[in-house]
């Protein structure tokens, strides 16, 4: 990873995200190793019965997308504390697709499966996050990943995968699929009664690297509710990212919410 500095020491570079961040202080940081994003479509008016109405569906080239993303979670603390053992590193699979509020590009998430049960907890109360603590198993195997979930509250909601990068790194370019898909700097969830919430994050731009993948056993989608038009997926590769999260703020304000 490059250089993620302004010339201001410890302070990270915001001038590619398309809109300024809140004027509070960021709450989390994470860092996230070995992803892959497996992207399957979806009929617009199939994805549209099980999104919330509070939030615009997003679509590329007449085509909505659902994203399996499985990954190794690393580095979480919280701003001014140091890791939590036993709670700072563990794998994930979350299960998304792209809104669009008000102007700023988004993800909203299905389900979040974790191997961790305090941070499955935290996220929900902190985030009103639909995270579910599951058996997890992620491995570099040298030649390739292998992933594993099921998740504890029903074993039928199972995925298992192998992949790896098959080309160099590579910065997405200005209108493609890939930076349609990934170059979000926020995601968003409803509260209780259900207004629109955003939650913003920092990063570098993705460096993705084109991906070969062997799907296993895929449950996660059928499991609830999520039809998609071909079970073959397209597949890309990132090696590491580093996060820094905001705390939840109302869409349209900008105003710290709870």
């Amino acid at each position: 990873m490059g250089k993620f500095l302004k010339t201001k020491p410890n302070q990270w570079d915001d001038s590619h995200r398309p809109w300024a961040l809140p004027n509070l202080p960021w709450t989390m940081k994470q860092i996230w190793s070995d992803l892959l994003f497996a992207h399957y479509p979806i009929k617009f008016e199939v994805l549209r019965k099980l999104v919330p109405e509070a939030l615009p569906l997003d679509s590329y080239n007449g085509m909505c997308w659902i994203g399996v993303v499985p990954f190794r979670m690393s580095g979480v603390r919280l701003r001014g504390l140091p890791p939590i053992p036993g709670t700072d590193q563990f794998p994930e699979l979350n299960v998304r697709t792209y809104v669009t509020l008000d102007g700023k590009p988004g993800v909203y998430f299905f389900s979040l499966d974790a191997a961790n049960w305090l941070a499955v907890k935290g996220a929900k109360t902190l985030y009103y996050l639909p995270y579910w603590h599951a058996e997890m198993k992620i491995k570099n195997s040298g030649t390739s990943i292998e992933f594993e979930s099921k998740r504890l509250q029903d074993h039928e909601i199972k995925f298992a995968c192998s992949y790896k990068p098959i080309s160099e790194p590579f910065l997405s370019t200005k209108g493609s699929f890939e930076e349609w898909m990934v170059e979000r700097y926020c995601f968003y969830t409803l509260n209780s009664s259900g207004v629109p919430l955003r939650c913003d994050i920092l990063h570098e731009p993705w460096r993705l690297q084109k991906a070969q993948a062997e799907i296993k056993h895929n449950t996660i989608l059928s499991k609830q509710g999520i039809a998609v038009e071909t079970d073959l997926p397209i597949v890309h590769f990132a090696k590491m990212i580093e996060v820094l999260a905001w705390p939840l703020v109302h869409h349209s304000t900008n105003r710290f919410s709870i």
